[in-house]
């Protein structure tokens, strides 16, 4: 498939084909924002540009998508035309390979009919990524501190709540309640509960203390917070919900109980990612399987109208694609560029879920075949 979920995924997450970034950064780093400052990376202050294999690829790529490369405009050994040439095979197969590791780098590439780019390059894992509070102690009061730490004598804990603001909020618009839910200090939580303190105050990234405490799988402080009211649906900046921490987190009692106290299964990210397609993007089966059970939409479209079908198929994932035939889901819808998950398998070189889609297109036909005979011979009899 990922603003947090809308950007890349982190460069260290993904295979780089063939040793790609290095032999780049070597090349023309200053087109790649990305490679800068890799360790794993040989790029010098101002790149090698005599690298042999570069001078060819460069040539290539100016062929291909000189706006992307406007270091190479006016280049003499480059056929580079006003609008380049989409239609070589060898870019062709390279825009695919680089669309999937570094698309920002590529940004003519995204959502093009013409290239497999945005099956993963649309989507990643930062707005998951470091899911607890960056917490220093100067930046926090006596009770912030106090619920961060949850450290502090109940009973002194009982006066500083008498005595101070429970619903105050630091610089990151923390109050007590998210500090303490996020680090799973229950107690403080309990005694916040007691008091009436406010359920739904937004930190600076728009959570409430349900979704830090789903966040960071602190379960006894959700099951306290859903108790007492908190509302499971409030999306934040990306447009996650707590259910979608959950699924993420492949934690299926907290996805359960998220459910049964009214959350929406059906509720799409920025991303236009629900839970499941979610759950699909970021290859985690068994609430994949989950989420099956419980009637999610199988059908649901993501903001370029790809399917968890097409999902699964351009993730590779054989597994979720089996699970998801089994399902009878329409094998032959089409995402925004008219692509289906099939000619999204072909042109990956998927070739287990080539089968798995032909075998599962044969069965249809068969079953279509057998009810037609048989509603035949009903008519004669």
């Amino acid at each position: 498939m990922v603003a947090e979920v809308c950007s890349m995924p982190a460069a260290s997450a993904v295979k780089k084909p063939f040793d790609f970034r290095s032999k780049m950064g070597k090349w023309c780093h200053h087109r790649f924002p990305c490679c800068r400052g890799s360790r794993k990376s040989n790029m010098g202050t101002s790149g090698d540009h005599d690298d042999s294999f570069m001078k060819t690829l460069r040539s290539k790529m100016g062929k291909c998508c000189h706006h992307c490369f406007p270091c190479c405009r006016g280049s003499g050994t480059s056929n580079v035309g006003t609008s380049g040439d989409h239609d070589n095979s060898f870019m062709k197969t390279l825009r695919s390979k680089m669309g999937k590791w570094c698309c920002h780098c590529f940004p003519c590439c995204r959502g093009s009919g013409k290239s497999n780019v945005g099956t993963w390059g649309d989507y990643d894992d930062s707005a998951f990524m470091e899911p607890r509070y960056h917490v220093r102690r100067e930046d926090l009061d006596k009770l912030h501190r106090a619920a961060w730490w949850g450290k502090v004598p109940r009973k002194d804990l009982i006066v500083m709540l008498r005595d101070t603001d429970m619903n105050k909020r630091d610089k990151q618009n923390r109050t007590a309640l998210h500090l303490a839910s996020a680090n799973g200090n229950s107690e403080v939580v309990q005694l916040l509960l007691d008091r009436r303190c406010q359920l739904n105050i937004l930190d600076n990234k728009k959570r409430t203390a349900l979704t830090k405490a789903v966040q960071c799988q602190e379960d006894e402080c959700v099951l306290m917070l859903l108790e007492h009211g908190a509302d499971r649906n409030i999306q934040d900046e990306y447009g996650n919900t707590a259910l979608h921490y959950a699924i993420y987190n492949e934690d299926k009692l907290m996805a359960k109980a998220l459910l049964l106290y009214g959350a929406d299964i059906e509720s799409k990210n920025k991303c236009g990612l629900t839970p499941l397609l979610l759950g699909v993007h970021e290859q985690k089966q068994q609430v994949v399987k989950f989420l099956i059970k419980k009637k999610a939409n199988l059908n649901a479209l993501d903001r370029y109208g790809r399917t968890a079908l097409i999902l699964a198929v351009c993730c590779g994932s054989a597994s979720i694609v089996n699970l998801l035939l089994e399902q009878n889901v329409d094998v032959s819808s089409q995402d925004l560029s008219g692509q289906t998950a099939r000619e999204y398998a072909v042109s990956s070189h998927h070739h287990v879920i080539c089968e798995l889609l032909s075998d599962y297109k044969e069965k249809q036909m068969l079953k279509i075949s057998s009810e037609s005979s048989n509603s035949g011979k009903e008519a004669e009899e």
